[in-house]
C-alpha cells in the first residue's frame, strides 16, 4: 500500500553525477562515494556500484523488519545477520535485477527462522517496493 506525502517521516536525497561511472552523494554529506561498473560488466570495479548500494540498503531494512517481527513473536534474534545478494543481468527490456535474502539467526530453530524471514518479507518496505517488480528469493 502506498503512503501519501503527509505520511512521510523522512526523505533521503541523493544526487548522481555521470551515472554508473561517476559519483553519488547525499545532500547531508554522510554518503559520498565513487561509483563504477563492476569488472564483470566491463568497468574498472574501483568504486562501489548501484547494486552494492541497493544490497546494503535492502539488507539493513530487512534486518529492521526482522526485528519488528521478532518483537511481535517474542523471538530472540540477537546476533542475527541479514545478507542481500543483488544480481543484475540482461533481460528483454535491457537489464533487470534479482535479489536473494538470507539470514543467520543463531538463537532460533530453522523452522522458526524461516517463519520469521517470511513475516519480515511482508513488513520490509524494500520487499513491498520490489513485490511484483523483481524476483526476490528468501534463502
Amino acid at each position: 500500500m502506498s503512503i501519501q506525502q503527509t505520511d512521510v517521516l523522512y526523505t533521503a536525497v541523493a544526487t548522481a553525477e555521470n551515472g554508473r561511472d561517476g559519483r553519488v552523494a547525499t545532500d547531508d554529506g554522510r554518503l559520498d562515494v565513487v561509483v563504477n561498473p563492476p569488472k564483470e560488466m566491463g568497468g574498472s570495479g574501483t568504486g562501489t556500484n548501484p547494486e552494492q548500494l541497493f544490497a546494503a540498503g535492502y539488507s539493513a531494512c530487512f534486518q529492521g523488519a526482522l526485528g519488528v517481527v521478532a518483537r511481535q513473536e517474542k523471538a530472540d534474534i540477537s546476533g542475527s545477520t541479514v545478507t542481500a545478494k543483488v544480481g543484475i543481468g540482461k533481460n528483454a527490456d535491457g537489464f533487470g535485477l534479482m535479489v536473494e535474502i538470507s539470514a543467520e539467526i543463531p538463537n532460533v530453530d530453522p523452522a522458526e527462522a524461516r517463519a520469521l524471514l517470511e513475516k519480515a518479507h511482508q513488513v520490509c518496505p524494500y520487499s513491498k517496493a520490489t513485490n511484483g517488480n523483481i524476483t526476490v528469493t528468501l534463502i
